[in-house]
C-alpha cells in the first residue's frame, strides 16, 4: 500500500471511529435521559458530555485496533 493510501486509510478510520463513538455515546446518554444540550451544567448534562467524550475515545481506539489488526493480517499474507 502506498504512503498516500496508508495515510488516507489512517485518517478516515480514525475519523469514523471518533465520530461513530461520539454518536454512540450521545445516543446512549439520550436513552438514559442525559441531555448534553440542557441549559446550565447540571449533573446529567456533565455526565452526558463525559459519555460523549468516552464514546469518542473508545471509538478511536477501536478504529486503531481494527486498522492494526488489518495491517498485521496484510503483512502475513505477503
Amino acid at each position: 500500500m502506498s504512503d498516500t493510501n496508508r495515510l488516507l486509510m489512517e485518517g478516515l478510520s480514525d475519523a469514523v471511529g471518533f465520530v461513530g463513538g461520539a454518536l454512540a455515546g450521545f445516543w446512549i446518554g439520550n436513552l438514559l435521559g442525559w441531555d448534553i444540550f440542557a441549559p446550565g451544567y447540571g449533573t446529567t448534562t456533565v455526565l452526558g458530555i463525559a459519555l460523549v467524550g468516552l464514546g469518542a475515545g473508545l471509538g478511536l481506539q477501536a478504529a486503531r485496533r481494527w486498522r492494526n489488526a488489518r495491517n498485521t493480517q496484510d503483512k502475513r499474507e505477503k
